[in-house]
């Protein structure tokens, strides 16, 4: 019993210092990879995805690190709060509502956010849930269509890969 306490003492003392997580990105046609990075304004989210089609992809973090049946098996958006989904800096959104990147004419996406709600430890801490990059732009729940307060009607899952300690 002592040995319990102590392992998951030590387990959580060095979960709880995690500063970096990373996560690749990878199929036939696309790869990529994107960096969380703890700093004292949020999170800094960096990285690059190669294989895009050009234009605005929703970008969110999933409730589940299974990348089963093109990436449908990592559930909804990460939503611990039980709020509607919206855009990154809105107060009623998803903690997984990252927003959308722009891949460019050359089918590459540069990602640089900086996160205040996602974390890499506590209640909205991502690490080994799924990344998603959807084939249509997040429409920040604004939509009016019938899933933009659930998905932002961001369309299928082009790539996912898990958050992972870095």
């Amino acid at each position: 019993m002592l040995r319990l306490l102590i392992s998951t003492v030590l387990l959580a003392s060095a979960y709880a210092a995690v500063e970096q997580a990373v996560v690749v990105l990878k199929t036939d046609t696309i790869d990529g990879r994107v960096t969380f990075t703890s700093t004292a304004d949020g999170i800094k989210v960096e990285g690059t995805i190669n294989g895009l089609p050009a234009g605005k992809h929703g970008f969110h973090i999933h409730e589940k690190g299974d990348l089963d049946n093109a990436c449908a098996a990592a559930g909804g958006h990460f939503n611990p709060t039980k709020k509607d989904h919206g855009a990154p800096a809105d107060e009623n959104r998803h903690v997984g509502d990252l927003g959308n990147i722009v891949a460019d004419d050359k089918s590459v996406a540069t990602v640089d956010i900086l996160d205040k709600v996602i974390a890499l430890d506590g209640d909205n801490c991502i690490i080994g849930r799924a990344l998603v990059i959807h084939a249509g732009e997040d429409d920040l729940g604004l939509g009016g269509f019938d899933d933009s307060k659930t998905t932002g009607h961001a369309g299928a899952r082009l790539v996912c890969g898990v958050v992972g300690i870095a």
